[in-house]
């Protein structure tokens, strides 16, 4: 028998980060938790409230939750601008010590690009040279794990194709402290399809062969406003968009998800649509 995945949302911490994100957790019915520690879109480095960061670390820990942290989207190991690259660091840093701080499980930041094609052949060598130094050094203080999220394509990226996780993670020498976070959304976007029967399981199936057996720790859930391979990333309602309920069906009863928690990141009034797809999923969970 599968183990049941814990299925949750990302959580606005607006107005402080136990004060908002526990109440909106419980309200939607969260059983697993993501959250923002800085600017979404920015590189500043705030350095928390320890009075939060502790009714965070002990709430979660009462409800039995997972959370894990979001890094900024303005991350880029590929970049060919130095200051982006030592930002980029910065920002990863900064997110795995708060994590520490908060008890998060794991660190969420995108694969990158290399946006020059006259960079392409430098990029994973950049990658190599800037992630390996950090991943050990989280792995020897005991943070958070970082987790490597495939971008929805285009811009070259790093990795979107789950195919691309085996030359990525080569590159960071298949390091212990570095998994993987799979986002149905990008993975639609990057062209995988995973409407048609068959096809999301195919690509968990291809995720598994490239990335190795337990490198999958975290899976985004969302639908998408766009069609297959257009690599646009614009989240959708689960069910309501062009990936089609059946699939994330498909998804929940695949045995490398088994157990792994499902963040939804769709569109929601407050937490009322969080609380409709976490619903939606543990119905087609136990199907």
């Amino acid at each position: 028998m599968l183990l049941t995945s814990p299925i949750g949302s990302h959580t606005s911490t607006s107005g402080g980060l136990a004060k908002a994100a526990l109440p909106y957790a419980d309200a939607a019915g969260s059983e697993a938790i993501q959250v923002y520690v800085s600017n979404s879109r920015g590189w500043a480095l705030p350095p928390g409230d320890p009075k939060q960061d502790t009714l965070f670390r002990d709430g979660v820990g009462e409800r039995g939750i997972p959370a894990y942290i979001h890094a900024s989207l303005l991350v880029n190991l590929g970049s060919p601008t130095a200051l982006t690259l030592e930002r980029s660091v910065d920002v990863l840093e900064h997110a795995l010590r708060r994590g520490a701080a908060i008890g998060a499980t794991g660190v969420v930041y995108h694969a990158g690009s290399s946006v020059d094609p006259a960079h392409d052949a430098k990029a994973m060598h950049q990658l190599h040279e800037a992630l390996l130094p950090l991943l050990d050094r989280a792995a020897a203080a005991g943070l958070p794990k970082l987790l490597v999220e495939p971008s929805a394509g285009g811009g070259r990226s790093l990795a979107s194709k789950v195919q691309d996780l085996a030359p990525y993670l080569d590159a960071a020498e298949r390091h212990p402290w570095l998994g993987v976070c799979f986002d149905t959304c990008h993975a639609w976007a990057a062209g995988h399809d995973l409407a048609t029967p068959g096809g999301m399981t195919e690509t968990l199936d291809a995720l598994v062969a490239s990335a190795g057996p337990g490198r999958l720790q975290l899976i985004h859930a969302n639908d998408s406003k766009d069609e297959c391979g257009s690599t646009r990333d614009r989240h959708e309602t689960i069910g309501q968009g062009r990936i089609g309920a059946a699939a994330f069906a498909e998804l929940l009863a695949h045995p490398a998800v088994a157990g792994l928690p499902v963040i939804v990141e769709t569109p929601s009034e407050k937490h009322v649509g969080h609380a409709a797809d976490i619903a939606l999923l543990r119905s087609l969970a136990a199907r």
